[in-house]
């Protein structure tokens, strides 16, 4: 799968990465704390890269987790493209492509004290529908730190599609 997206009056390629293709962990990195993390969900996902002249700018990974339901795990733009609604453009394609599986329900997960992150999600249509109690504590070896709080809960969102 590959398609063409233009972004600030550039063409990007969105394409489906193929087993043996190398993972942009840099830039996984920016939205999953640890290499051993993000690798306990990465190999069972679908893992999708936005590109411009050999150069990725952006990921992110689904992971089906019914017939009816999938889970974004990840999400991550370079900083350079951060705060221009590229973020914003990858939601709409991938609720694009969930859809074409007939999914009938996008959710994501985000730390509880991550306020602009659920802001993002929110605006762009999804809502919060619970908590995955001491998700940090427990999945994680060493304490995560945001903005002077220590990671515990991860608060969920859905979309129905």
């Amino acid at each position: 799968m590959q398609k063409t997206l233009n972004i600030q009056d550039q063409p990007f390629q969105l394409s489906l990465l193929d087993e043996g293709d190398q993972y942009p962990y840099e830039l996984l990195l920016l939205a999953d704390e640890t290499k051993e993390a993000i690798d306990k969900y990465l190999f069972h996902c679908d893992v999708y890269i936005l590109t411009r002249e050999r150069k990725v700018y952006a990921v992110f990974c689904l992971f089906k987790e019914s017939d009816n339901v999938v889970e974004l795990k990840n999400i991550a733009v370079d900083e350079s493209l951060q705060g221009k609604g590229v973020g914003s453009i990858l939601i709409k394609e991938i609720v694009s492509i969930v859809k074409k599986s007939n999914v009938k329900t996008l959710i994501v997960g985000t730390a509880d004290c991550g306020d602009a992150q659920i802001r993002f999600y929110e605006r762009n249509g999804f809502v919060k529908y619970g908590v995955r109690k001491n998700f940090f504590i427990e999945n994680y070896t060493l304490p995560i730190v945001e903005n002077g709080v220590q990671l515990v809960d991860m608060v969920m969102l859905k979309m129905e599609l």
